[in-house]
Formats: C-alpha cells, structure tokens, sequence
C-alpha cells in the first residue's frame, strides 16, 4: 500500500512526521501576494525568472528539551527578491534560502510556553497546516529590514565650496552671523 498523499495547504504534519516523509514542489511568485507587497518589493516583472518558489518540508519524530518525542518540520525554500536598494532606490536582487526547523506540539499554551523556555520554533499541532502560508511567511522574516547594495554606485551630491555657504544647508544663517571681531 503506498504512502498517503499529502496536501502542501492542507498538511497533516503528525502523518507526515510519523512516516519521516518529504513534500516538495515549486509555487508560482505570483501567488505569494504578501511577499511581493512588502514594502520594498518591486512589482512582479521585476523578480528574476523562473517566477517560481522551489520548497521541500521533512516531517520527523524528536526529542524535544525537557518533553518526549514531538514533531518536527524542516523547511527550505528559495527564491530572488526584486527589491529596492534604500540607499540609491534603484532595483537589487537579493538571494533568499531559508531553512528553518520546527516543532509542533499539542496546545497554543504549551507552545508558547516552550517557545519562550528553548531555542527552536515551536508551534501548535493543529489537523491542518497551510505550509505555503508558512513559507511566505518565512521568506519575508529573511528579508533584511532596510535592503541595500553591499556597494552601492549611489552618486552623491557635490559639495559647495564652502566660501560664503550658498551651497551648504547652514549657508543663509552663516551670513545673518556679524563679521568676526564686531561683536
């Protein structure tokens, strides 16, 4: 008998951990509407082809610190980001892997009690986990919050000369000061 299916919007994480199964699969960028509306995001035509999401998640049985064997999903998922740089606004492709490793318990209390007493993740096991809903998630918490170019060609502008301060933004109050020695 094979393996049951298992549904990327629809995953039973417990099934999947308990058979030590993978899924895997690509999205359409298009469908992850809240990864391209994040504030520095370009629109669609500017992301690299292919348009596409690649992702694997692994379910497995662990130990977890301090509990027995819970289950634990590993994802990874990548893709390039069509930004804009916030130091000279133009466009900036951004690489983005992320692997991250969760575990999922019985109960929100237990799981935000574990979650502030260890490391990893945790999460409340619930029949139905939307895991492209959990990867859009991720790829927009691996964006950096202010993306720019590592060296960016931004030009800046000239400096004036300095002489009677036109140039400079202090300029006008320098001239309103008296001639040095008149006071």
């Amino acid at each position: 008998m094979s393996p049951p299916a298992h549904h990327p919007r629809h995953l039973d994480v417990a099934a999947l951990a308990a058979e030590g199964g993978t899924v895997s699969g690509e999205w359409p960028l298009a469908g992850l509407k809240r990864l391209l509306a994040v504030g520095d995001a370009l629109p669609l035509a500017h992301w690299p082809a292919p348009q596409l999401v690649p992702w694997r998640a692994s379910g497995t049985l662990r130990p977890l610190p301090g509990t027995g064997a819970k289950v634990r999903l590993t994802l990874h998922a990548q893709c390039t980001a069509a930004l804009t740089c916030q130091r000279c606004l133009g466009p900036l492709l951004l690489p983005v892997d992320v692997r991250r490793e969760f575990y999922f318990v019985p109960g929100e209390e237990v799981a935000a009690k574990l979650d502030d007493e260890i490391e990893q993740d945790v999460l409340e096991l619930t029949p139905a986990l939307d895991l492209r809903e959990l990867t859009e998630d991720e790829l927009i918490l691996a964006l950096p919050l202010v993306p720019r170019h590592e060296d960016c060609t931004l030009a800046l502008p000239a400096q004036g000369s300095g002489g009677d301060g036109g140039d400079h933004p202090f300029g006008v109050l320098a001239r309103l000061l008296p001639p040095a020695g008149t006071a």
